[in-house]
């Protein structure tokens, strides 16, 4: 379903050129859970940002499914998300003047005029629980509402891949620990690979399959090494 071959991302600081990521190779199969764990700055959101095709990596293949994403144009790229991935941050990107329904939506093409769409969207708020707050705005629902809200839009067009990055970053833990669990429930189809980065624990536990970025990361693995070899 998805994989990466000779992926290379570095940025640079000061000047200088900083290696972020260099995976020689990496695959996920359709249908798997994964949670990417690791510390800060080790490069979990940047993976997440190159197989979303919002990065471009500076060396190496990423396809997913039939499709080579580094391959592809920005244009292109934008497209491809839209119509085959689902986004899912730490920060919600709700649009405030919008009602809840409203911003999930603007994720449709071609809006919600027919009936099969809104009884869709009806569908989706009753899933998670807001069957009573769809037209409420951002600001007159909780953060665990917001995440909801923003986890119907990443998915209400039927991705085949989700990505969420620290989905449960900014909730109290309680609540984290009922969107986790939400999310493992929508995407439980076999249709959905869902990949999370987390540096939450708990979150990682929740998953069949936790791989940490060392294990991928050939450039996070590096600098381990160099460390340790400095103490």
């Amino acid at each position: 379903m998805l994989h990466l071959q000779g992926v290379k991302k570095q940025f640079q600081v000061t000047g200088k050129n900083i290696p972020i990521l260099d995976i020689p190779e990496w695959s996920v199969g359709q249908g798997e859970k994964i949670a990417i764990i690791g510390p800060s700055g080790s490069g979990k959101s940047t993976l997440l940002h190159l197989i979303g095709g919002i990065l471009r990596p500076d060396a190496g293949e990423i396809v997913i499914g039939e499709e080579r994403l580094s391959g592809m144009k920005e244009s292109r790229r934008d497209a491809f998300r839209a119509e085959h991935i689902g986004y899912i941050l730490q920060d919600f990107h709700l649009i405030p003047s919008l009602t809840a329904k409203q911003n999930v939506e603007i994720a449709l093409n071609g809006g919600s005029g027919t009936a099969e769409r809104r009884d869709k969207i009806d569908h989706w708020f009753e899933s998670v629980g807001l069957k009573d707050r769809r037209n409420h705005k951002p600001s007159q629902l909780s953060r665990g509402q917001q995440q909801r809200v923003a986890m119907i839009r990443a998915l209400i067009h039927e991705p085949a891949l989700v990505l969420a990055d620290e989905p449960t970053g900014s909730l109290d833990w309680e609540t984290a620990d009922e969107i986790a669990g939400l999310l493992l429930e929508l995407c439980g189809s076999d249709r959905h690979t869902l990949l999370v980065v987390t540096h939450d624990l708990k979150l990682a536990e929740r998953f069949p399959k936790c791989v940490r970025i060392g294990e991928i990361n050939e450039a996070n693995r590096r600098a381990a090494e160099l460390g340790r070899m400095a103490i």
